[in-house]
């Protein structure tokens, strides 16, 4: 009996050429959103990013990115060269103003309560790959779902160049708040990782703006 399917070697690499360079970016995609910051969280076996527009009222989620745990790696050592090559070009960032009366972090109820969440952000995107650019004075952001045979951009963001180093380390702190749940559970051999407290934990330092 014959069959008609494809040998292994005949099969195409889904990796080869890295396909994320061709990826293509659908209509909805193409303007992207501008983000004045965004807030870290940390679920069972994903990352939910939100980046914030909190110009004008009300103050809105305007693009949800879901990163699987593997990935957020990736996209930290991609947004850190990137930021590496910007200073290198341009020096650091200007650092955003800060929110001097503030007297205390807003827990994350609070921070939601002061936030449109718009239905169509609700569910988020999902990414598994990025593409990072950036000019004088923004970065941009194209999320990827990276599927045989073609790449597409889920989200695309833009944020300025003094909003990095803070997005950058609340990513950052997330990964090692999941870790150090990684290691209590192993230790304890009770908790399990997935706890439902971290699906609404922001991280450390979320990179809101001032009002």
């Amino acid at each position: 009996m014959s069959s008609d399917s494809p040998s292994p070697a005949d099969r195409p690499d889904p990796n080869e050429g890295n396909p994320a360079l061709r990826a293509r970016v659908p209509d909805h995609v193409a303007d992207g959103c501008f983000s004045t910051g965004a807030i870290v969280m940390t679920g069972p076996s994903e990352y939910v990013v939100d980046f914030l527009q909190t110009i004008g009222r009300p103050h809105r989620v305007a693009r949800r990115v879901i990163v699987p745990h593997p990935v957020m790696p990736q996209f930290i050592d991609a947004l850190n060269t990137n930021l590496d090559l910007y200073k290198s070009r341009f020096g650091d960032p200007p650092a955003p103003p800060q929110n001097q009366n503030q007297a205390r972090r807003p827990t994350p109820q609070e921070i939601y309560d002061d936030l449109k969440l718009p239905d169509e952000v609700l569910s988020g995107v999902y990414a598994n790959g990025v593409m990072i650019g950036h000019g004088a004075s923004e970065f941009g952001l194209d999320f990827l779902t990276s599927y045989f045979p073609q790449s597409a951009v889920s989200a695309r963001v833009f944020v300025s160049a003094g909003q990095v180093p803070r997005l950058l380390e609340s990513l950052k702190s997330a990964v090692r708040q999941l870790e150090q749940r990684q290691q209590s559970a192993a230790t304890a051999s009770v908790e399990p990782v997935g706890d439902q407290s971290a699906e609404i934990e922001p991280a450390s330092d979320p990179a809101l703006p001032p009002d």
